[in-house]
């Protein structure tokens, strides 16, 4: 059985099928462009129908332009003997990303000024790039650096830097609705686990769990370069723009920290409330931060000529761990248990999305019955069988005038939105309960 059919099989253990997703796209070097890029999508095409999208070289994408496409064939640092002492094929992020290509004897002094190390963390090795200026360069252990003392060094850096394509994928789950549900995650790093292989785990359950069920909303999920990914998108796409009613970009899920949530530019957004609500019920740490316009590609989603109701869901914040952007985001550092929450977090999301609606209350004019109709335990205070109280029941049909959704209700009764869902669902079936528009359900 091959890695693909054995996560097929593991849907019972989410964190496991993501996990394995994870090891297989690691050792994978990835950049902006290029066939790693490509590699990698062709993987997450083996899990769902996705679309490849091949955007040329020098395209212009509002104020900027698609770079050259860049590919590593190999690259090294080696004493003047032969003996490599730095080698891409060891660690991918050895090489400063988009590094021209170079073959010849380098000074000390010279070779200096083009090594980036971590003199805090001396066993770590950075990643860098350098994808809109040409220049070269390795990144590698300060221990690495320290041993570095020959007067010269043979430096080989066997890359192309030539006309090509930005790649990305693209997956449209259609609903009953036109109205899109955005799931954006980058694409475009090398062997980084929690940033970015993570967030690409989790939206592949997402959308696979998505597959599977009747769906209210249109999805669509992006898989693209950080940045000039997000905005080829949106070059392409600026009419489909306004259908986008709720938007996540999905980042650094699998480590530790508590859930955190971004909100949108906007900060009032319906996926703000939304996601707050989400994690304020669940019972566990969370962090809720304001919009700031740096980050992921939340920031291009969000400005000011879009201003889409895009937030970001992560566990740590990017630059805020010091794993960040170095070897030690490996596998090791990311934690199935953590990936398993931040899946359950995003699906609830999903389910108050789908799930919200306004409705009227159909006996209004005092409270009905609700015990002759077997929706009322005789004494009061108990769970009822649909996972919901006496209390939600109340909740709803106070507030089922057609002007509160049952996502104000759940914040107003400060219950879980699944708690109010399952009694409006109740009541629909008793009659006591219609929708107040179409759209809802």
């Amino acid at each position: 059985m091959d890695g693909t059919s054995a996560r097929r099989g593991a849907d019972d253990d989410p964190a496991a099928a993501m996990f394995e997703l994870i090891e297989q796209l690691y050792p994978i070097c990835r950049s902006i462009t290029g066939d790693g890029l490509r590699r990698s999508l062709g993987i997450i095409g083996q899990e769902l129908p996705l679309e490849l999208r091949e955007v040329p070289t020098g395209t212009p994408l509002f104020d900027w332009i698609v770079p050259r496409e860049w590919n590593v064939r190999d690259a090294y640092i080696a004493t003047l003997d032969g003996r490599r002492v730095v080698d891409f094929a060891q660690c991918n992020l050895h090489l400063l990303q988009y590094s021209t290509p170079l073959d010849r004897v380098v000074e000390h002094a010279e070779l200096l000024s083009h090594l980036h190390t971590l003199p805090e963390t001396p066993d770590w090795i950075p990643y860098r790039t350098s994808y809109y200026s040409e220049n070269w360069g390795f990144c590698l252990s300060q221990r690495q650096a320290d041993q570095l003392s020959d007067a010269a060094y043979r430096v080989v850096i066997d890359t192309t830097l030539a006309p090509g394509h930005l790649s990305y994928g693209e997956l449209v789950l259609p609903g009953a609705r036109e109205e899109e549900v955005l799931l954006s995650c980058h694409v475009c790093h090398p062997s980084l686990a929690n940033d970015n292989l993570s967030g690409i785990a989790i939206a592949v359950a997402l959308a696979r769990r998505l597959m599977a069920v009747k769906r209210r909303f249109t999805y669509r999920f992006l898989f693209i370069p950080g940045t000039i990914g997000s905005l080829a998108w949106l070059a392409a796409n600026e009419a489909r723009v306004p259908r986008v009613k709720y938007g996540l970009v999905l980042s650094c899920l699998g480590d530790s920290a508590p859930m955190t949530y971004k909100a949108s530019r906007r900060g009032d957004a319906a996926i703000d409330r939304i996601a707050a609500h989400v994690l304020r019920q669940s019972g566990a740490p969370h962090r809720l931060l304001p919009f700031i316009p740096y980050g992921y590609d939340e920031r291009q989603y969000c400005s000011p000529g879009f201003d889409m109701p895009v937030g970001c869901l992560m566990r740590s914040p990017n630059g805020t761990f010091p794993e960040y952007h170095t070897s030690a985001d490996n596998l090791d550092f990311i934690r199935r248990d953590a990936l398993a929450h931040s899946l359950e977090m995003l699906e609830r999301i999903v389910a108050v999305i789908e799930g919200d609606g306004v409705f009227l209350n159909l006996s209004p004019k005092g409270e009905p019955q609700l015990g002759k109709r077997g929706l009322y335990r005789p004494i009061g205070g108990q769970k009822e069988a649909g996972g919901f109280d006496g209390m939600a029941l109340l909740w709803v049909l106070s507030l089922a005038d057609g002007k509160h959704s049952l996502l104000d209700t759940a914040e107003r009764a400060g219950m879980p939105f699944a708690a109010i869902r399952a009694a409006a669902d109740a009541l629909i079936e008793k009659g006591l309960l219609a929708p107040a528009r179409q759209d809802s359900a």
